[in-house]
């Protein structure tokens, strides 16, 4: 019966089910001859006759001396054949023959005697030819050589995928000596390590006979169980000269310092990504918070699980700080960013909280001192020092805080605050290359926050004044029912020199005044205020509108190249008329019962301060009833809609003769003031009464 569907016998067991025959006696091609006791030749194998050149017709019956042995040799191999015969002792020796064809070819013999049934004696002669012997032997040395000093880790896995072999270099990456892999699987073997794939590899060279080369794997083994390691291993199928199945020749390289190295790289990569998308997304405007913010959006997840910027409440006040050691820090939270659960939110000071912070606390040391403040592992003790109070650090531990880094804000030589650093879901500890990259974020977002703070006290400070220098008046001003609204810049732009008045004159009129300085910030709200200074003053001279914007014009001519758009209208409830005199601004609007809402046709005139111009004065009809709508550019110019459409818009919101002056009020700046909108906004509307009313 055939055995070459069979499975190959692993050694494991009894076989018990025909087996394929191993190939290396074909490959050595042993010639088979069978002597009778007068050495004539009784069997000749179909190798003899490749080996002898002679057939088993020729050979059969033929002395064997004169036909397997050279002549030189002839007296020694027959005496050695002799002795076989008499002693029953096995001999071998090398000798050279003469083929038929005349050829000379070396060869090695083994003899021994044999013994059949009846007692009848024979000699059994194997023949090999030497030269396939000595190819054999220097095959197998160079394997077992190159296998046992070889750096490369080699071993052969049965058909089970069992170790059959393993060489040194393996045992050493390992950790585990040759014989305790012998029999056992790779998982058995190395239980740190994620086998599967490998098996699940192996099987498939087993199946296919493809080979599977440069598959990386990671993980630990009992060589070194506290590091990851990482290797190239390569699968190959054996198979013998029959084709017949194996097992699986693995070879194994490490390739750690590689791995390691693309490690690095890659974190090298992600670091500069980071520093740079933080130089991209730091400071895009000059909120203060929003700058806090995006310092702990680029921060988190990237460097830590949570992120908060922190400032001392004194250097957002705009004083510097210096804090003694026994001295607590008083801390305003600007920016939280998390991953996590609710517990570290709540442990965290909510944006705009202003917190005292003891001298022992890590962040109170961090701005204490302007170096950085790092704890790998957080123990109990590290989370009270981290923590606000008792229950803040109970937070922190249901969270699972693990690592804490804190390091200094610092810009133009002061420390502003500190950027806060924790972990929770990494398992990571921070290291010095963590340490390294909080650094240079806190560096070029300490330049940002500082131009932010210094720009948020200018800005308060001009707003402050702006709305100090304006009106606060009653509802009513002798024949007028007023309202207005004062809309600073968004957070983008610094305050502007817009204002509006209502001025009471004799006779129960009402000087109404709206203008707008050009420019921003102090100088120009201090412009501002003395424009309306002198507003108020000419006023209670009863000057002609236009005679008034031409003092007005002197005046701002003088205020270090300010410029500025007015109108100036003054009311008269005896007459039921306004007189008009516009600089350069925007028309007001009227609002008259039975008629939709119009701006005023009113010569438009020149900006104050530029002089040499005149003016001149509209006298425009107004009944009780009647409105009149006056407001600065902010509150209808954008940079994406044409000014005449804006304006329509406008003359379609005043269309609501059901809503109060306040109601109006709000709806405009509701409706038309975008958020983004850099230019501040003054409106001011007043309704004529009927006289004595």
């Amino acid at each position: 019966m055939s055995a070459a569907g069979s499975p190959p016998a692993d050694g494991d067991g009894p076989v018990t089910v025909p087996v394929r025959p191993s190939g290396l006696l074909d490959v050595l091609r042993v010639a088979s001859v069978v002597l009778d006791t007068q050495g004539r030749i009784t069997l000749w194998s179909p190798q003899a006759e490749e080996l002898f050149g002679y057939s088993a017709r020729e050979a059969l019956g033929q002395y064997a001396a004169r036909i397997m042995v050279h002549e030189e040799h002839l007296d020694v191999v027959v005496k050695l054949f002799a002795d076989v015969m008499r002693t029953g002792r096995s001999w071998a020796g090398a000798f050279p023959i003469r083929r038929k064809d005349g050829g000379t070819r070396l060869v090695e013999f083994r003899n021994m005697r044999l013994l059949d049934d009846r007692g009848e004696v024979y000699a059994l002669g194997l023949a090999v030819d030497q030269s396939t012997v000595r190819g054999l032997e220097r095959d197998v040395a160079l394997s077992t050589r190159i296998v046992a000093q070889s750096p490369i880790g080699l071993a052969v896995l049965d058909s089970a995928l069992r170790y059959v072999s393993v060489n040194p270099a393996l045992e050493q990456m390992n950790g585990v000596p040759a014989e305790e892999h012998l029999g056992r699987t790779i998982r058995e073997v190395l239980p740190l390590l994620n086998a599967e794939p490998i098996e699940a590899a192996a099987r498939q060279v087993l199946d296919t006979g493809r080979p599977v080369v440069d598959r990386s794997t990671i993980g630990r083994t009992p060589a070194d169980p506290d590091e990851d390691h990482a290797w190239s291993v390569s699968l190959y199928r054996l198979e013998n000269a029959l084709g017949t199945v194996l097992g699986v020749a693995v070879s194994t390289v490490d390739i750690t310092e590689q791995y390691r190295a693309g490690i690095e790289a890659e974190t090298a990569r992600r670091r500069l990504a980071l520093i740079a998308d933080a130089s991209a997304r730091i400071g895009t405007t000059l909120d203060l918070e929003r700058t806090a913010g995006e310092l702990a959006d680029v921060a988190v997840p990237e460097l830590a699980d949570v992120a908060a910027v922190d400032l001392l409440d004194a250097v957002v006040r705009g004083r510097r700080s210096t804090l003694g050691p026994a001295e607590s820090a008083m801390i305003r939270a600007l920016a939280v960013r998390t991953v996590d659960t609710a517990d570290v939110l709540g442990a965290a000071d909510p944006p705009g909280r202003v917190t005292r912070y003891a001298p022992d606390r890590l962040v109170t040391e961090c701005v204490r001192t302007g170096r950085p403040v790092m704890v790998p592992q957080v123990k109990d003790d590290d989370l009270a020092r981290i923590a606000r109070s008792p229950e803040a650090a109970e937070l922190l531990a249901r969270a699972g805080v693990h690592s804490y880094l804190a390091v200094p804000l610092i810009a133009r030589g002061e420390v502003l605050g500190a950027l806060d650093l924790t972990r929770t879901r990494n398992p990571l500890p921070f290291d010095e290359d963590d340490l390294l990259l909080a650094r240079e974020l806190a560096s070029r977002a300490a330049v940002q926050i500082d131009n932010a703070r210094w720009y948020q006290n200018a800005r308060d400070t001009a707003l402050t004044l702006q709305r100090s220098l304006l009106p606060s008046h009653p509802p009513v001003t002798g024949g007028l029912e007023v309202a207005s609204r004062y809309q600073p810049a968004g957070a983008t732009s610094e305050v502007g020199g817009d204002w509006f008045d209502v001025i009471p004159l004799e006779d129960d009129k009402t000087a109404l005044v709206v203008g707008d300085v050009m420019g921003s910030g102090i100088t120009a709200a201090a412009a501002m205020g003395r424009l309306r200074t002198a507003t108020n003053t000419l006023a209670s001279l009863d000057l002609d509108p236009a005679v008034l914007l031409e003092h007005l014009d002197r005046i701002t001519g003088d205020l270090d190249q300010a410029i500025a758009t007015c109108v100036y209208a003054v009311h008269d409830p005896r007459r039921r008329q306004c007189v008009i005199a516009n600089a350069g601004h925007l028309p007001p609007v009227r609002i008259r019962a039975g008629h939709a809402p119009e701006l005023l046709d009113l010569p438009t005139g020149v900006p104050l301060g530029v002089g040499g111009v005149g003016f001149s004065t509209t006298v425009v009809e107004l009944e009780p009833g009647d409105r009149l709508v006056f407001y600065t550019d902010g509150l209808v110019e954008t940079r994406r809609h044409p000014l005449d459409e804006r304006l329509d818009r406008l003359l379609a919101l005043l269309d609501r003769p059901d809503l109060s002056l306040e109601e109006v009020c709000d709806l405009l700046l509701r409706t038309l003031h975008e958020p983004d909108n850099f230019d501040d906004v003054a409106l001011l509307i007043a309704r004529a009464r009927t006289p004595g009313v």
